[in-house]
């Protein structure tokens, strides 16, 4: 992989990245997209990093789909496919890992200790092996989003983050590789979270900034639906993860629920933070 982006560096092209734990839907395919008209070059990684599962999650069962992800990559013209083992990845002596402290510790990483000094070691790494120019996440993952940034800054590393919209299902449903595990009744309780943020957005666009109301009226519209079990429901910066007063300057609404045993996320940008 490194020889492949030093050819690439010597060619002249722009290198544009994707990393990915595959499985991959549509939502990770626009990603791809983004990269390709960025950059004259576009690897993908897929990799299911272990770092990133606490000892109670879904790691063993987490779906893995390699040739069908290749395949897809290769209708959309991507140039390369990183797919490394846990064991080229981690050496069984490495003690190196990439801590952003703070931001680590909040949304998804209070309620998953660890996960996020699990995406920020493997991030690193990849970025080192890889060498993009430019790297493209989804905004479905707002915190991680945020986490990254603050290690690109922090780490001065050359490489522009790029942050595609989230995409859904024609009712609304965010795309997430964990939505193979919804039964049909689990998968029709899920859409409770994209109800929530949509009457956010439209009591926000009738000129509601108040964070209080915001959040009580998301968690009035979850709570209809007996199926959810909330993990989260915030109005933060997003940029710090830290709760904010008033939507004026922008603002993230990020949810977290379970549905059965599987956890979903949403989220949506509120005032400058949404442009």
């Amino acid at each position: 992989m490194q020889a492949y982006s030093r050819q690439a560096a010597r060619d002249g092209r722009l290198l544009g990245f994707v990393p990915t734990m595959g499985a991959l839907h549509a939502g990770h395919l626009s990603l791809v997209r983004l990269a390709k008209a960025r950059a004259q070059t576009v690897v993908v990684s897929i990799f299911v990093n272990p770092l990133q599962f606490g000892p109670t999650e879904d790691l063993a069962k987490y779906p893995r789909t390699l040739a069908a992800d290749c395949a897809l990559l290769e209708q959309e013209g991507v140039d390369a496919v990183f797919a490394p083992s846990a064991e080229e990845m981690y050496p069984t002596d490495a003690v190196t890992v990439v801590n952003v402290e703070g931001l680590s510790e909040r949304l998804d990483g209070q309620s998953r200790p660890g996960h996020f000094r699990g995406v920020s070691t493997v991030v690193a790494k990849l970025f080192h092996i890889v060498g993009p120019q430019v790297a493209v996440f989804g905004q479905k993952d707002a915190a991680q989003v945020a986490v990254l940034r603050r290690m690109v800054r922090d780490l001065n590393l050359p490489v522009e983050l790029v942050v595609g919209p989230i995409v859904r299902e024609a009712d609304g449903l965010a795309l997430s590789s964990r939505n193979a595990y919804l039964s049909p009744d689990e998968r029709r309780q899920a859409l409770v979270l994209h109800r929530a943020l949509d009457q956010v957005a439209e009591w926000a666009a009738k000129g509601e900034r108040s964070v209080k109301a915001l959040r009580a009226l998301a968690l009035q519209v979850i709570a209809t639906e007996p199926g959810a079990k909330l993990d989260y429901c915030e109005v933060v910066s997003p940029d710090t993860l830290l709760p904010v007063d008033d939507t004026g300057a922008g603002a993230l609404v990020a949810v977290a629920a379970f549905f059965g045993n599987t956890r979903l996320i949403d989220n949506l940008m509120l005032g400058q933070a949404a442009k």
